[in-house]
């Protein structure tokens, strides 16, 4: 996160209020639920302060599980070395390198595989296509009907990007013989086999919808979480601002770049892979910008961020710098917190009227 410090600053502001100063949960439960993240806690006793403060710590660290696995801070197992294990690195730099803030901009190409003049093709094809959708935007005349087939169709695909791990998600050559290496969590639960669960099932012809105009954060999720938890509200919404809106113009070695349509996209589809839709976006742009091989690593970054592995990460957009790929899970992280947040705070809103 030293990469971008602006972020890292906001981050830190909103994590230190949540674990630290003075809020609804006592501090060794608020340990507590930041550990467990992963299980089924809570008490039918909890008042709705306790509840909101306990749901913004779980959907945090559900988020920063998703960034920390996403940026390569996963042990894989490597049987050259005596325990086992070694870090992700990003080419010949570790993770420490990442935490010092030393330079990795572009190595990661740097003794890769990957065709340079292939990687360079797709770069300036991606970068053609945000020009064709500025532009066309002038003179969309596209109706309401066919805004809503476009995200029913991106939606029901969701559901069928399937996740790293999975076989077949990716060519077998890439990524079907990576080893990933997960905690054994079971004697901490009940339940092992709780986990992430897509929000409909595939092969359901109505799948659910949560339009973001009927419960935003910004008219209807802050003002309840900002009124149970004082102050929080505003951090969180500082945060999600300052992600949304934080670029450099840059593209790989471009500048003067404008990667709004790019950035929308990434926070959108998040979305819309937990069933919420923009009524004024346009969900053709998704299917254009993002490329299947980076599809599957947003639904495993954010759904399984347990199976991410560096050759997952490095498969898509290869011309790109690393700190432009964090970046990219910094979208990613927020737009997941804020999808889990959306949802458990307008079920909250129901409890109360």
């Amino acid at each position: 996160m030293s990469l971008h410090t602006q972020y890292l600053e906001s981050f830190l502001r909103s994590q230190f209020y949540m674990l630290r100063m003075d809020g609804p949960l006592p501090l060794p439960d608020r340990h507590y639920i930041a550990i467990m993240k992963l299980v089924k806690t809570g008490e039918n006793n909890w008042s709705l302060p306790e509840l909101v403060h306990a749901v913004v710590l779980l959907a945090h660290y559900h988020a920063l599980a998703s960034f920390v696995f996403g940026s390569g801070i996963n042990p894989e197992r490597d049987p050259g070395i005596a325990n086992g294990f070694r870090l992700i690195s990003v080419s010949s730099f570790c993770v420490c390198d990442l935490a010092n803030d030393n330079s990795i901009e572009n190595t990661s190409l740097a003794g890769s595989n990957f065709g340079i003049v292939d990687s360079l093709g797709e770069l300036e094809a991606l970068m053609e296509r945000m020009k064709r959708l500025q532009e066309d935007r002038e003179e969309d005349e596209t109706t309401r009907e066919e805004m809503t087939t476009r995200f029913e169709k991106e939606k029901k695909e969701s559901l069928f990007v399937v996740p790293g791990e999975t076989l077949h998600a990716f060519p077998h050559s890439d990524f079907e013989d990576d080893v990933i290496v997960t905690a054994d969590v079971s004697r901490y639960i009940e339940d092992p086999s709780f986990g992430y669960e897509d929000f409909a099932r595939r092969g359901e012809e109505h799948l659910p919808t949560f339009r973001a105009q009927d419960y935003t954060w910004e008219n209807h999720g802050f003002s309840l979480v900002n009124r149970l938890y004082s102050d929080i509200g505003h951090l969180l919404d500082e945060k999600f601002r300052m992600v949304y809106n934080l670029t450099y113009n840059t593209m790989a070695t471009h500048e003067d770049v404008d990667t709004t349509t790019l950035r929308r996209a990434l926070f959108n589809y998040v979305h819309c892979m937990f069933g919420i839709r923009y009524d004024d976006y346009d969900y053709g742009e998704v299917n254009q910008l993002l490329e299947r091989s980076l599809k599957v690593y947003i639904k495993t970054v954010t759904c399984y961020p347990e199976r991410t592995t560096k050759r997952m990460y490095d498969s898509y957009w290869r011309q790109f710098t690393h700190s432009e790929k964090v970046h990219v899970n910094l979208l990613l992280m927020e737009a997941r917190m804020q999808a889990e947040l959306l949802y458990a705070l307008r079920a909250i809103t129901r409890h109360l009227t």
